[in-house]
């Protein structure tokens, strides 16, 4: 049985996915979200450096992501132009993520990585959209299919619908018979960044 682990191994899945994604880009199988994904990503270099030299914290709190998402990046505001809970939050943020002085905070923290796609092994049709659409909010999908579905053409329609793309495993190759669809958020959300943080926590 083809399985994510093997086809990383051989490279079929990375070249399949070539003219999809950038050529900096790494890529690695992990869990996340109840399933197991073989994620392409590229790391912002410059976070994670930052994040090293100060020892920063990890951010896997919500309440944390969300009070960085109302600072500005690298512009210092003033304590005073914050309410009361705004500052009570400010000051318990984990270290690294923002400079506190006096008067002012300055949010340092930013994503540490960009998650470009994300796929999911499957060997029906209707798990792999189940599972590949778990990563909806957070990145571009497609599912790898290790045989034919009997009614192919009702899989593409379905996967179409919902921006998944499809890989279809056979030896050891692996083609591309339905590019999944960019990844365009509506917002950028607290969420989702956490979703960044906990992937970025097993590759870093």
């Amino acid at each position: 049985m083809v399985t994510l682990a093997n086809s990383v191994i051989d490279g079929s899945v990375r070249a399949a996915t070539a003219p999809l994604l950038k050529p900096d880009g790494l890529a690695k199988v992990m869990p996340a979200l109840g399933t197991e994904a073989l994620f392409f990503y590229r790391m912002d270099t410059a976070e994670h450096e930052r994040r090293a030299a100060v020892g920063a914290a990890r951010l896997d709190r919500m309440h944390a992501l969300e009070t960085l998402m109302s600072l500005p990046v690298g512009l210092p505001v003033p304590l005073s132009a914050l309410v009361q809970r705004e500052r009570r939050a400010v000051r318990v943020l984990p270290a690294g993520a923002a400079d506190q002085e006096q008067r002012s905070v300055t949010r340092r923290a930013v994503r540490p990585l960009d998650v470009d796609l994300a796929v999911v092994r499957a060997t029906g049709w209707k798990r792999g959209l189940e599972e590949a659409g778990r990563f909806a909010p957070y990145c571009r999908r497609a599912m790898l299919l290790t045989r034919r579905p009997a009614r192919m053409s009702e899989a593409l329609v379905e996967a179409d619908f919902y921006g998944i793309g499809v890989f279809l495993a056979s030896d050891d190759q692996v083609e591309m018979v339905l590019e999944p669809r960019d990844y365009r958020p509506l917002r950028h959300t607290a969420a989702a960044w956490s979703f960044v943080e906990e992937l970025y926590q097993r590759v870093r």
